[in-house]
């Protein structure tokens, strides 16, 4: 009746890049930082190929190794500017609430490099957050991605197998956390992910649209 599609019973997806369009608020946000600093600006492009690591990272990336020392001071504007400016371009992917809604009976988790209370601003604003069993952010737990610890406590408090647990994002921690992890992997190609790096990875699936999911998994 299924032919080739997996009977999954947990699903983990990313935020940024995966669930929502946002890479046009982070860039802004980073050249304000970069701006308010004194420091040369850089390419929306540039920018969204340093997300995926958390806001440190991304910022210290973005200022270069010679300006580390002011990491302090580049969080403290980032994260007042961002707050204020997170949703004023950044949107749902086309199909994400279809997909979603399909999905209605899985258990589904957002698991992200990004601050817990922003990502559960942008998930209420977005209308999206009663799909979720939970929202794990860089700042909710111990672990991180792509460290196979996080997702084997997901795994644990919902009840699930570890081979019927999918992860699904446009980064390269997604990938190597359902990896590391011995779960499944799926890479979406149209997030803010640079894609031949994905498909090095050799995920066990791969999409140019979420809607794929609803012919991959029930």
């Amino acid at each position: 009746m299924w032919g080739n599609m997996k009977k999954i019973e947990l699903m983990v997806f990313d935020l940024d890049g995966t669930l929502i369009d946002s890479g046009n608020d982070i860039a802004s946000a980073v050249n304000y930082t970069l701006k308010t600093m004194s420091l040369p600006l850089l390419e929306r492009d540039k920018i969204t190929a340093y997300v995926g690591d958390g806001v440190k990272l991304l910022l210290e990336r973005s200022m270069g190794d010679g300006n580390i020392g002011n990491i302090a001071e580049a969080l403290d504007i980032f994260i007042n500017y961002y707050s204020d400016h997170m949703l004023d371009t950044t949107v749902l992917y086309p199909n994400v609430k279809d997909v979603l809604h399909h999905f209605k009976d899985k258990r589904k988790v957002i698991v992200t490099n990004k601050m817990h209370g922003l990502s559960c601003k942008i998930v209420d604003e977005l209308e999206i957050a009663g799909y979720f069993e939970e929202i794990i952010g860089r700042d909710s737990t111990p672990y991180n991605k792509p460290d196979p610890a996080l997702l084997r406590s997901l795994v644990r408090k919902h009840s699930a197998d570890m081979e019927r647990t999918v992860v699904i994002g446009d980064g390269y921690n997604d990938i190597k956390l359902a990896k590391n992890s011995n779960a499944i992997s799926c890479a979406l190609l149209n997030g803010l992910g640079i894609r031949n790096n994905l498909l090095e990875l050799d995920p066990d699936h791969s999409c140019e649209d979420i809607s794929e999911l609803k012919k991959l998994f029930y």
